[in-house]
């Protein structure tokens, strides 16, 4: 194994940023090429983190910071649409029990600290850049990019997400599909006396719910059915918003009178994806939300699309040969896990759309949980 072969990293989200880091660290020359400016450093209101994602984040040599700057907690309560809790359960530490079960987290500061991760690997970062071309033939790939300029590399890793430019150019022709539910969300303050997630079934939307990202925030989300985004004027944001959370009790009244900005608040549709058969073409390969995505449900997203990374930087870092044969038993190995996943959120997504009353979603939750547990 060679540790002057030369990797492009296309997209500078969770995966890209992982992945980079730790193939640095293996020794090899790594460029990332990130379309944003900003390198998405102020997007996004909070993030939901697994065990089993802190676990890659502590691989990356970040967790230290990210306890810093998340908050930590191990329960998650079901309350009805008044606030009444009807059931709090212990979350399963996917991590391992040397790991919290859950870190909930300002997106923003998660990406920052990721960046400085990537700043200090010594990789090679170009901002406002996209690929415009790949070549390939046996030994590589020679890319074009929008600055005119061309690089060649050993491989390519595709981590620009879920419209991922790069899983069209070389053929795979997945798409997203609109699972039929869409989700609100804002940062707001954290009101005394919330220290972890609450979800209520019911009520205006499919569920409302929040998580806490510091001792001062949190994020909090409605999910109802999709509507036309067109329908719905971006200055009207906060309105819609607030018109769903005022019919929650507990403690939403204290979040939905912070809901007052419109540039605040995110309006998303949820997308299923997965990639089948191989996550590869040649020496361009497929990570994260450029393989495979999911709705929210289950809070993997970001998890998943780490191990990615884990899991493709030890592989190459091991290998000595960058193959088909290498290539696929990367996507066998990661397919195994996450199309359970994605199922198990889609499936807990259309109960309730359906208006499933009587859905074994703790049950489900917990088998899928548990199975994280084990090492990717």
């Amino acid at each position: 194994m060679s540790t002057s072969r030369t990797v492009l990293v296309v997209g500078g989200g969770a995966a890209g940023n992982a992945v980079t880091v730790l193939l640095r660290r293996a020794g090899f020359g790594v460029d990332l090429v990130e379309a944003k400016e900003d390198w998405n450093a102020t997007a996004g209101s909070g993030i939901t983190l697994q065990g089993n994602a802190l676990r890659v984040l502590r691989e990356l040599g970040v967790w230290e910071r990210v306890e810093a700057s998340g908050y930590g907690f191990g329960s998650v309560g079901i309350t009805a649409p008044d606030g009444t809790v009807l059931h709090a359960q212990d979350d399963i530490r996917s991590g391992g029990d040397d790991l919290p079960a859950t870190v909930g987290m300002q997106r923003p500061q998660l990406q920052r600290i990721l960046i400085d991760a990537v700043r200090g690997s010594g990789a090679r970062v170009r901002l406002g850049v996209r690929t415009t071309g790949l070549v390939q033939d046996d030994d590589g790939v020679t890319v074009r990019f929008s600055d005119g300029t061309e690089g060649r590399y050993d491989l390519v890793i595709a981590a620009d997400g879920l419209g991922s430019t790069t899983r069209a150019a070389i053929g795979i022709t997945a798409k997203p599909e609109p699972t039929g539910m869409a989700i609100w969300r804002v940062a707001a303050p954290r009101p005394a006396g919330l220290t972890r997630t609450d979800l209520a079934y019911g009520g205006p939307a499919h569920i409302a719910g929040y998580c806490p990202t510091s001792e001062t925030t949190l994020y909090a989300y409605v999910v109802e059915a999709n509507r036309d985004r067109a329908s719905i004027p971006v200055d009207s944001y906060a309105d819609e918003m607030r018109r769903l959370t005022s019919a929650y009790g507990g403690f939403w009244p204290e979040i939905t009178r912070t809901i007052t900005d419109p540039g605040q608040v995110n309006y998303t549709w949820f997308d299923r994806l997965l990639v089948e058969g191989s996550w590869h073409r040649g020496r361009v390969v497929l990570v994260g939300d450029a393989a495979h995505c999911c709705p929210p449900t289950l809070a993997q997203g970001a998890a998943l699309s780490l191990e990615d990374a884990l899991v493709l930087a030890r592989m190459l870092t091991g290998a000595e040969s960058w193959d088909d044969a290498l290539f696929q038993a990367y996507y066998e190995r990661r397919i195994a896990r996450v199309r359970p996943v994605v199922e198990a959120s889609v499936q807990i997504g259309q109960w309730q759309l359906d208006g499933v009353r009587d859905a074994d979603v703790p049950g489900l939750m917990g088998r899928t949980m548990t199975m994280l547990r084990e090492l990717p």
